[in-house]
């Protein structure tokens, strides 16, 4: 019986229902979903796509790509920099 592999896939996405595109995909095959997904953040973080977002995909080696539509995308929480506070424009009195 051979080891199951996974492989990554790096997904760019739009906006509303469009679906995902899948734009790369990692040369490393992962011997687990878990070493996969690890393995995603510094990934993305490598990459230079022009989407508003993207995404990576972890999936076994031998299946084919499930559908991501843009919509299903769970996006980071916005926030301030602890260490910058915001700054506002000064507005005159007069």
């Amino acid at each position: 019986m051979e080891p199951v592999l996974f492989v990554m896939a790096i997904l760019g996405c739009g906006e509303g229902d469009a679906p995902c595109r899948q734009v790369a995909r990692v040369q490393t095959r992962y011997h687990s979903e878990a070493a996969c997904l690890a393995a995603t953040e510094a990934e993305l973080a490598r990459r230079d796509i022009l989407y508003p977002s993207i995404v990576a995909q972890c999936r076994r080696a031998d299946s084919a790509p499930r559908l991501v539509r843009a919509n299903e995308v769970i996006l980071p929480e916005g926030g301030t920099l602890q260490d910058q506070q915001p700054r506002y424009a000064a507005r005159s009195s007069r």
